[in-house]
């Protein structure tokens, strides 16, 4: 019952973070859409933060075992294709769209939040993977690409012109494409 309602409060405050933006979301209406108390939404959550915490922790966990896998390999081409493989499913398994959503339109108001900084580094620590010593900048650049590409093909999904399966199937492809300029 209570990871229920720790991930019903999550859900919310997602969807009210996204519609409202973060500064103008009180716990207070957290609470009252989800029916309680604030006194027993502090019981999972005291603040704002630790809400947005929660929402991208599953993510940075993620980050952290696929870097990890990462510097136990070999740098090749084989490699970096797994590595964009395995990005591309843990963006599948998640919620990735909507926080994505939500971290977009609340930038300036989360900018320096922890969690997110964590995130960005956790990003340039698995691009700098993806490289060989010696990597030419093209290299580099069309490497750290192949990643945000699987990321921008999620925002097609909003177009309804194609389906989330046609949408991944293809920025994995991009993706697939920048690794070997």
């Amino acid at each position: 019952m209570r990871e229920d309602t720790r991930t019903r409060i999550q859900e919310i405050a997602l969807r009210l973070f996204t519609e409202q933006g973060y500064e103008a979301t009180s716990l207070r209406e957290i609470a009252e859409e989800l029916g309680v108390t604030k006194a027993a939404l502090y019981y999972h959550f005291k603040t704002k933060d630790d809400i947005v915490t929660s929402l991208v922790g599953n993510r940075l966990v993620e980050l952290e075992e696929l870097l990890t896998w990462a510097r136990s390999r070999p740098k090749t081409p084989e490699t970096r294709r797994e590595l964009v493989e395995r990005y591309a499913a843990g963006i599948r398994r998640t919620q990735h769209i909507g926080v994505a959503r939500f971290l977009e339109r609340n930038q300036t108001a989360l900018r320096d939040h922890p969690t997110l900084t964590k995130t960005r580094e956790l990003m340039m620590e698995l691009v700098a993977e993806l490289n060989e010593p010696g990597a030419t900048p093209v290299e580099r650049v069309s490497r750290a690409t192949a990643l945000f590409a699987i990321h921008a093909g999620k925002w097609m999904i909003e177009e309804g012109r194609l389906s989330e399966d046609e949408v991944d199937k293809a920025s994995l492809e991009v993706a697939m494409r920048l690794l070997e300029p």
